[in-house]
């Protein structure tokens, strides 16, 4: 398991005092309002910085940090991504994960055929797309709903699924 969870990039500066647009990776962006320390990666640095200020715009996040005075300074943080502990992270109810928990997991179907791994996750809005890759090199395009997604078990490495007539 990674140590740090992305929670955001920075996509661009916002203003002149120094503040930043972070487009969100969570569910509910309200969460950054409890932030008090983030990690700001870039070319493979991490870099500990205080949050000073959280606004809301246009579903993004604005983020103002200490000693980020001026949209210059600000400017060198664009595309990075934001990271926290995982022990600093918000706690999941049931049958909720981390993205970075879910990548990699093996996907097989309920009848123990291996589909592939778990490569990518992508919300379309009304559900989450799971984007799985075959040995082969193909992608399979599964809908995170309960009809498709039966099982997920971390400590077993593998995502259960049943096939709708017509996903593959």
């Amino acid at each position: 398991m990674q140590r740090n969870l992305e929670i955001g990039q920075i996509v661009n500066t916002f203003g002149i005092k120094g503040f930043v647009k972070v487009n969100p990776f969570v569910d509910d962006i309200s969460r950054f309002d409890d932030l008090k320390k983030v990690y700001v990666k870039s070319n493979k640095t991490l870099k500990e910085m205080e949050v000073e200020e959280v606004k809301y715009h246009k579903n993004m996040v604005l983020i103002k940090f200490k000693r980020i005075d001026r949209v210059e300074e600000a400017e060198s943080l664009r595309n990075s991504y934001l990271e926290v502990d995982r022990e600093n992270a918000i706690e999941l109810q049931e049958g909720e994960y981390f993205i970075a928990d879910l990548l990699g997991l093996n996907v097989i179907t309920e009848e123990g055929e291996t589909l592939g791994k778990l490569e990518d996750i992508f919300n379309t809005g009304s559900n989450d797309i799971y984007v799985v890759r075959t040995y082969d090199g193909r992608q399979i395009l599964l809908p995170a709903i309960s009809e498709v997604i039966k099982e997920i078990n971390l400590e077993e490495n593998k995502i259960v699924v049943h096939l709708l007539e017509g996903l593959i």
